[in-house]
């Protein structure tokens, strides 16, 4: 079985950080492109950061120059680093694998909750 599990969300105040973590197993790690997604209430999922399996990034604007996504393959995990953040960056966010070379939904986690929030 496929299984991705997001850890590490919780209440902060802006300005502050978080490390979002998500493990993955049932897959081949190192061939799958890893993605952290969030969808506020009443909005579309997005895209947040991106790793393929070379190690190329992609941010979305909103969060480049403050988060940072990454990843170790030997422990099949995803990391997203959250500086700096922003009450517009509350969200339930989550993991997303795609084997490399395919176009489809992929696998998800079930999301954890970041809120910013005075």
């Amino acid at each position: 079985q496929v299984q991705l599990v997001e850890s590490g969300g919780g209440l902060v105040q802006p300005g502050g950080s978080l490390r979002l973590s998500c493990a993955a197993s049932g897959i081949i790690f190192s061939m799958y492109s890893m993605g952290w997604y969030r969808q506020a209430p009443g909005k579309e999922r997005e895209l947040v950061a991106s790793i393929t399996s070379a190690g190329s990034t992609t941010y979305a604007d909103s969060v480049k120059g403050r988060f940072t996504i990454s990843r170790d393959n030997a422990k099949k995990l995803v990391y997203l680093q959250m500086n700096s953040l922003k009450p517009e960056d509350t969200a339930v966010y989550y993991c997303n694998g795609r084997f490399g070379g395919t176009v489809g939904p992929g696998y998800w986690g079930q999301g954890t909750q970041v809120t910013v929030s005075s």
